[in-house]
């Protein structure tokens, strides 16, 4: 059984040490990503078992178990199907691996494939954004006459203007931001680098979160923090989420249009599609977001049904003649021969 036990940890150090990095060259922010599913599953795996960390073993990793953290986890966070399935996906990658290395291991791969994927509703056509009102809203709730007040002003105002994931946000060092030229350095997904102007509220929120939260502090330094018995943290995305929460709650008492499940993702998109509205090409927005795949925009030209609206109106008139008049009577109104040709009857 030590055997057993020690394969699944230098399995699992050298899939995030090794494999990860170096052979498959993924991207800082996609091995934290694995990192914090990997951390969720191994406490709730020992809190289930009443076992010690060091002596879980691959066995404890069976069917019953992972679909226990799926559903439990996943509940407690309000997981939707497309997180739950992506978490699921990245426990069995790592068997998959250990399979590789070691053939007798492909027992416990072949267990977790048991767990079905939850089908998720296609939004592949459905956006979720604010309005920068309600952006407005949100960005005016914390206070800034705080330290931490004055921390979460600036985070969501930069993410909002850069459009940057969470993820982008939180691996951001001091020197990635350059007051002088107004702009911001941005380590994307399979690191992508771009650089995205900010404006001068942006910069001047960064010089007062500067003042306060990086008196001494060097470039290198991450730009987002948490301190913790008397050192500094990265901070996590579970941080962004409870102050996002918080303050979204506070907003929707001014603005029932914020959502009550409010993320950080929905800042992004609520910015692009101000950028849209606002005329920026999507091929533009496309680089802005720091998307492979410049389809992935068109979403925003499908969502936006303000400007859908204005062209049917204008498509709707000629000659300031509205071509669908409220007050035209319907030709097949009495007309007992229409309507028989349009349901497909004999007509006498």
């Amino acid at each position: 059984m030590k055997k057993v036990r020690d394969k699944f940890f230098v399995y699992l150090r050298d899939y995030l040490t090794v494999f990860l990095p170096k052979q498959r060259n993924y991207s800082p922010h996609t091995i934290i990503a694995v990192q914090q599913v990997w951390r969720m599953l191994l406490s709730y795996i020992g809190i289930r078992t009443g076992k010690r960390l060091e002596s879980l073993t691959f066995i404890d990793f069976n069917y019953l178990n992972v679909i226990g953290f799926l559903d439990d986890v996943g509940a407690a966070k309000s997981w939707t199907p497309s997180t739950r399935n992506h978490r699921l996906a990245r426990i069995r990658a790592f068997f998959r691996y250990a399979a590789e290395l070691d053939p007798t291991l492909v027992i416990h791969l072949e267990d977790l494939r048991k767990i079905k994927q939850q089908k998720a509703p296609d939004k592949s056509f459905v956006l979720e954004f604010m309005s920068p009102e309600a952006v407005a809203v949100l960005l005016s709730q914390p206070d800034a006459s705080t330290r931490m007040g004055l921390r979460d002003m600036f985070f969501m105002t930069l993410m909002f203007d850069t459009g940057a994931r969470n993820c982008e946000m939180l691996s951001m060092r001091l020197c990635d931001l350059d007051a002088k030229r107004k702009v911001v350095y941005l380590m994307g997904k399979g690191n992508k680098p771009r650089y995205v102007p900010i404006n001068d509220i942006t910069v001047q929120h960064f010089q007062q979160y500067a003042k306060c939260h990086h008196p001494f502090s060097g470039g290198t330094s991450l730009m987002f923090y948490t301190v913790h018995r008397g050192e500094r943290t990265p901070m996590s995305d579970d941080n962004v989420a409870r102050f996002l929460k918080k303050y979204g709650m506070q907003a929707r008492t001014i603005c029932p249009e914020i959502p009550e499940k409010l993320h950080p993702h929905l800042l992004r998109k609520s910015r692009a599609m101000s950028l849209y509205r606002s005329g920026m090409a999507l091929s533009l927005i496309s680089e802005w977001l720091g998307h492979n795949d410049p389809e992935t925009t068109l979403i925003y030209a499908r969502a936006d049904m303000e400007m859908k609206r204005k062209a049917i109106e204008k498509a709707s008139s000629v000659a300031g003649t509205t071509v669908f008049p409220e007050a035209e009577a319907r030709i097949w109104e009495g007309n007992d021969s229409i309507i028989r040709q349009l349901l497909g009857l004999n007509v006498k």
